[in-house]
């Protein structure tokens, strides 16, 4: 299930989480602490994104693959909805979020035809 550490997903991936850690430090730094448990939730969620499409790369079989790559579509979707959070609550500009949001909906964008391709692989290896 090897694929290059150098395919755009994951590039894509741990560029946007390098984005995460740092908005989350310059909140922690500059914004109201009594919101540390939501940047922390975003922390994890964001960053997380990556570290799957990480372990999807060495998944153990087509369906460990897939599986991986769910969890780091439902870890964007909660992410997307934590930028909504912050947006909403005006901690995140319209700008901020409009930013980290374009850079989130294109890896959705990858993971849903990744995925699309890979359930597609699949069927036909089991046929």
């Amino acid at each position: 299930m090897y694929e290059s550490s150098q395919s755009p997903l994951s590039i894509k991936s741990a560029a946007f989480a390098g984005r995460i850690i740092k908005m989350v430090q310059h909140l922690y730094e500059n914004g109201d602490k009594h919101l540390a448990s939501v940047y922390n939730q975003i922390l994890r969620s964001g960053t997380s994104i990556s570290a799957n499409i990480g372990e999807s790369q060495f998944a153990q079989s087509p369906a460990d693959f897939i599986t991986k790559l769910h969890i780091a579509l439902k870890e964007a979707s909660e992410t997307r909805r934590w930028l909504n959070v912050l947006k909403e609550g005006q901690v995140l500009t319209d700008q901020q979020h409009d930013s980290m949001s374009a850079d989130l909906d294109e890896i959705i964008a990858m993971l849903v035809a990744s995925l699309k391709t890979s359930k597609k692989n699949q069927t036909i290896i089991i046929k």
